[in-house]
């Protein structure tokens, strides 16, 4: 059989990488496998080579696996950790590549956790899979041509993001094609549940990594159309009438755990202007109903609505509240399980959007857990946003912050997509497409992370419909914004 796969591997020393060679090599169109590792292995197999490789992330090691592969196609497996192929898995690999015409294709998975077995299927790769962390999983399995012609696109030199920088590079002429099989198994020593991974890609120790695939990825909108300019619409603020500044608008269904803390800490703001909080209660079946009718019966500004519609998610609720002729002129996110930090947090937010001139603020928050105690990451800030570029980089990653707030005539025209994850991303990319968004860097809200939260222990299959979801609504806003520079053109 004829010899036709280049593979690479990275290893180290505190790992055995044989089984792994013994995969790959017991096949024979495999022609060599490269082991790449800063200091070369005290004993290299047959059929093998290594490759010095500081760091396997970086872009000059890309470069050295594009130098090196000679075969039709290219495998990189990224994990040190033994891999295992199923049954004919590479023939399958090579058949699909050759079928499909992709320059990328990649297969679902199992793992091992803990000495169990896994099934990890991944999701297909849309144009709006633009986040650096979209899971591929470990084997990736490259026309050669299509690795060597993304190669020859590269601009820059990252120590971090020389895979994402060449799958984005790679998109750009080639299909990256999913196989809906279970094609190897794989080690996973990451057994977090998926609430407590949430915040990997903003841990401040990242930031280094995070601003080279901010790089990477405002590079590739560039070359693709979809970039946008720091130029931005003007907001009129006083060309409506309201008889509220602002609204604080909870969205809420069974939380009489927690509703009760977030009234008191909107009742407690002090503000220079008049404001308001609509609740929309989302036909509760536990007692937040009456929680929350206890305090509107007292305050004549709480806006208690229940819904006529029984299809509503967190979204058509926001959606209800905004277009309800009581909103303010600017709509306050506030969580039925989270709390503002202190009694200015309202005032500060309205502040930002006349010193920022801006359609949306969105603000800093601390993780706590149910009991208000700090718990790591502890402070998130986003400072990933930037004036000039928060807008692009928005597509690369999986959120925008909290607290949000919106210009209510914005929003109403916009409205807020009828689901309930990822609306406030849709909609925060939706706003920037127009419009600058303002930041304010210090705390203002208490975010609880608790068994309650809906993405607190994601299956897989949850996992995969919510970044499903997402890059989607990437893909619609990267189609939106390319039609907006060929309109200017």
């Amino acid at each position: 059989m004829e010899k036709i796969i280049s593979c690479f591997i990275p290893v180290n020393e505190n790992e055995d990488f044989t089984t792994t060679v013994n995969q790959l090599s017991s096949t024979d169109m495999v022609d060599k496998i490269f082991l790449m590792s800063a200091k070369q292995p005290d004993s290299i197999p047959e059929k093998c080579e290594w490759i010095e490789c500081k760091n396997f992330y970086s872009t000059s090691a890309i470069k050295s696996i594009g130098s090196n592969a000679t075969g039709l196609y290219s495998l990189i497996y990224t994990k040190t950790s033994p891999l295992q192929l199923g049954a004919y898995a590479l023939e399958r690999f090579v058949n699909l590549i050759g079928d499909t015409g992709a320059g990328l294709v990649y297969s679902d998975y199992y793992e091992k956790k803990n000495g169990e077995l896994c099934a990890h299927p991944v999701i297909d790769c849309q144009k709006g899979s633009l986040r650096d962390d979209f899971n591929f999983g470990s084997l990736l399995f490259y026309k050669t041509e299509a690795l060597k012609s993304g190669i020859a696109k590269f601009s820059h030199d990252f120590n971090f993001a020389g895979f994402y920088d060449l799958r984005l590079k790679v998109s750009q002429t080639y299909e990256l094609f999913r196989i809906p099989e279970f094609l190897y198994t794989e080690i996973e020593l990451d057994t977090r549940r998926s609430g407590e991974k949430l915040f990997d890609y903003v841990d401040p120790k990242n930031r280094e990594i995070q601003l080279e695939m901010e790089k990477a990825c405002t590079q590739h909108l560039k070359e693709t159309g979809g970039y946008l300019k720091p130029e931005f619409d003007k907001i009129e603020f006083d060309a409506h009438e309201f008889e509220f500044e602002a609204s604080v608008v909870i969205p809420v269904r069974n939380r009489a755990r927690t509703i009760e803390d977030a009234i008191k800490s909107i009742l407690m703001q002090k503000t220079k202007f008049k404001f308001n909080l609509i609740i929309v209660d989302n036909h509760s079946t536990d007692s937040t109903g009456e929680i929350i009718k206890k305090y509107a019966d007292k305050n004549g500004l709480i806006v208690h609505i229940i819904p006529e519609r029984k299809d509503l998610g967190i979204g058509g609720c926001w959606t209800e509240a905004v277009m309800d002729s009581r909103c303010g002129r600017f709509a306050v996110q506030l969580d039925s399980d989270d709390l503002y930090i202190d009694e200015n947090t309202l005032q500060k937010i309205v502040d930002a959007f006349y010193e920022q001139q801006c359609a949306m603020v969105v603000g800093t928050y601390k993780i706590v857990n149910i009991d208000l105690e700090t718990i790591p990451p502890g402070i998130i800030d986003h400072k990933e946003w930037t004036p000039d570029n928060g807008r692009n980089n928005a597509l690369r990653i999986n959120g925008l912050g909290a607290p949000r707030a919106f210009y209510t005539p914005v929003l109403r025209k916009i409205k807020v997509p009828n689901v309930s994850y990822g609306e406030d991303y849709a909609v925060g990319l939706a706003v920037s497409r127009n419009y600058q968004i303002g930041r304010i860097y210090e705390p203002l809200y208490l975010c609880r992370r608790w068994d309650g939260n809906s993405d607190a222990a994601a299956d897989i299959v949850k996992q995969n419909a919510y970044n499903t979801y997402k890059d989607r609504i990437r893909s619609i806003e990267l189609a939106a914004r390319i039609a907006k520079n060929q309109n200017k053109q």
